[in-house]
């Protein structure tokens, strides 16, 4: 995963799988749960099923991560979006 600078990915979270994040390059910002830290080159975070988590670019060059998916089932439609700058998010009728 390529994040440009000053982007940021959806606050979201996903039912069935998890993932593991791990910082190739750059600086990220993480929110984990109830938890926001940043992660430099070669550290890592796990994110468990039904977790909220985003990731954001604070730095002024690209953010290079890995993501490994994992768990019973880890198709694109398993993703709730509870927050998104680029209007993502379904919007309550």
């Amino acid at each position: 995963i390529v994040v440009k600078p000053q982007a940021a990915l959806s606050l979201q979270m996903h039912r069935l799988r998890s993932e593991h994040w791990i910082v190739v390059s750059g600086i990220a910002q993480v929110t984990n749960g109830d938890r926001q830290f940043e992660l430099n080159s070669n550290e890592s975070t796990f994110i468990k099923p039904g977790r909220a988590h985003r990731l954001v670019n604070p730095g002024a060059v690209d953010l290079v991560m890995i993501e490994v998916q994992s768990g019973e089932y880890v198709g694109e439609d398993d993703i709730v979006r509870l927050s998104d700058i680029y209007g993502r998010v379904p919007v309550a009728r």
